[in-house]
């Protein structure tokens, strides 16, 4: 059995990111104590909603932070991974904690827009916060600008916070209609416009995240055509216990036993290096880490069929 043990980090380890990160981290939990404050003191549903959103935020770009920091450390005999699952798992908690500020926000909308309740107070202290995420959501923004396209993990940091953005607009959008028109429920429509965007991306990232969790097959990755290709090598006679799923993101890997013709044993080398190939280059989802366990024709392996034919 042979194992390809190439990890495809790119620039994950350029150390530029994680400091880039750091700074966008703190500038996004000063502006969220901000909001969580005003929000108190204004009583509007759009700026607790949107402090919400961002502590989504803080949570994305935590574990996009730590894992710029930690993906650098060697694995070792106790964490054969190292630290990467650490993204995942801070991922799906941020993505529970979005959906049940975003269910909170609709709960709370629509009692406010249809029984009278608690209505926001002090709309220009409220556009005050507003313009405050909205700048630090831009300031953010142009720290991350030069790292957006390195790599996943900058990518999603980036996308996070531009969303956020959207949700900052609103905030100043809706403390300038309550100051124009006295119409104080624009907040709370401004709230309801927030969580309807919110919701579905939680369940979009939740989702994501669960995937790796349970390692189903990477998106993209089809292991039927996967199987197909691999039984297309010189030599292949079949393929069997084949397994793909994502360490963390960046990261898929795959399994499988080989079965070779039995005249072929002094040819391993050669029909390891296509398969490798083959299932690093010929797909949509690049697959660096691919272990191959080599069988000759005829042989039984005394767990074949326990997991599947």
């Amino acid at each position: 059995m042979t194992d390809n043990h190439t990890h495809s980090q790119g620039d994950m380890n350029d150390p530029r990111h994680s400091r880039r990160l750091f700074a966008t981290l703190a500038l996004t939990g000063t502006v969220f104590v901000a909001e969580v404050v005003g929000a108190l003191l204004t009583g509007s549903l759009a700026l607790l909603v949107d402090a919400g959103h961002m502590l989504t935020d803080i949570s994305v770009l935590t574990a996009s932070a730590v894992t710029a920091v930690l993906i650098r450390r060697r694995p070792n005999a106790e964490r054969t991974w190292g630290w990467a699952r650490l993204e995942i798992i801070t991922a799906a908690g941020g993505a529970i904690a979005l959906m049940m500020v975003g269910l909170y926000a609709l709960f709370e909308a629509c009692k406010r827009l249809f029984t009278g309740g608690e209505a926001m107070q002090e709309p220009k202290l409220l556009l005050f916060f507003g313009i405050l995420g909205l700048a630090a959501n831009l300031g953010s923004l142009a720290i991350l600008m030069a790292d957006r396209s390195a790599n996943m993990n900058m990518k999603a940091a980036f996308l996070e916070v531009a969303n956020d953005a959207l949700g900052s607009v609103a905030v100043v959008i809706s403390a300038v209609l309550v100051m124009t028109t006295g119409w104080t429920n624009f907040d709370s429509v401004a709230g309801l416009i927030i969580a309807v965007l919110m919701i579905p991306r939680a369940g979009k990232l939740l989702h994501s995240s669960m995937r790796v969790l349970l390692e189903e097959t990477p998106e993209g990755l089809d292991l039927t055509e996967v199987r197909e290709h691999l039984e297309n090598v010189t030599h292949v006679v079949g393929v069997h216990d084949l397994h793909a799923n994502m360490v963390a993101t960046g990261l898929p890997t795959l399994s499988a036993h080989v079965v070779v013709d039995a005249d072929t044993v002094h040819d391993y080398e050669s029909i390891l290096t296509a398969l490798q190939t083959c299932v690093r280059d010929h797909f949509p989802v690049s697959v660096e880490h691919s272990t191959f366990q080599i069988e000759p024709e005829g042989y039984t392996n005394i767990r074949d069929g326990v997991f599947h034919k």
